[in-house]
């Protein structure tokens, strides 16, 4: 008996998902582009050879970079919320929940999407039109991350003093990716989560069994 070797057809990726699959591409590589050349330097064409598609499709799913840029801030914003939430299975409870809870909070504003929403806020400082898109999509994203931190923390912000603790940490958290931008801030960002957490843990309220998964 012989075998038959003939590969099977390949089935064609179906449409939609082809424009989700370049959709994405592009986000990506505008986080990439913004992140290393900043926004002066962010092209739809640049964008487009470093997500290997053509210039016309890329202006087909985004015709301007303010609309590419706007998908681009949703995306970093998605991503980072996403991990978040990741990262909370099988944190522990109580109080020895805090801790690993602001160790996650003060790494939020790190890394490459970090960088890239940094550039854009310098630039969107003296641009108006990036500024009228940015400034509302940042509200957004920073909502998101306040909900997520007190899902996180397990705690009630209606109590006095609870929300502006919750703040504090995230402005810390901007505070520290600032700092990590030149060079490496792992080492005093440790320290400074371990007292951070010390601080916290008797200021806010016993921490509540919460679910971060919706």
């Amino acid at each position: 008996m012989t075998q038959d070797t003939r590969e099977e057809p390949k089935v064609p990726e179906p449409r939609q998902e082809r424009s989700r699959t370049t959709r994405r591409k592009l986000i990506e590589a505008a986080v990439d582009c913004i992140g290393e050349v900043g926004w002066a330097g962010t092209t739809v064409a640049l964008i487009a050879q470093r997500a290997g598609v053509s210039r016309g499709a890329a202006q087909h799913h985004f015709p301007t970079r303010e609309d590419l840029v706007t998908a681009a801030v949703e995306y970093v914003g998605e991503v980072q919320i996403a991990e978040m939430r990741r990262g909370a299975e099988g944190l522990p409870s109580g109080r020895s929940r805090i801790e690993p809870v602001v160790d996650m909070l003060l790494n939020l504003y790190t890394g490459p999407m970090f960088r890239a929403a940094l550039h854009l806020w310098v630039a969107a400082s003296s641009d108006e039109s990036l500024r009228t898109v940015l400034v509302p999509l940042q509200a957004k994203v920073g909502r998101e991350a306040h909900r997520l931190a007190v899902d996180l923390l397990g705690v009630d912000e209606t109590r006095p003093g609870v929300r502006e603790l919750v703040q504090s940490t995230l402005d810390l958290a901007r505070g520290l990716g600032l700092a990590n931008l030149l060079a490496d801030d792992t080492t005093r960002r440790r320290r400074i989560i371990r007292q951070w957490a010390r601080v916290l843990g008797p200021a806010l309220p016993e921490p509540e069994v919460t679910s971060v998964g919706g």
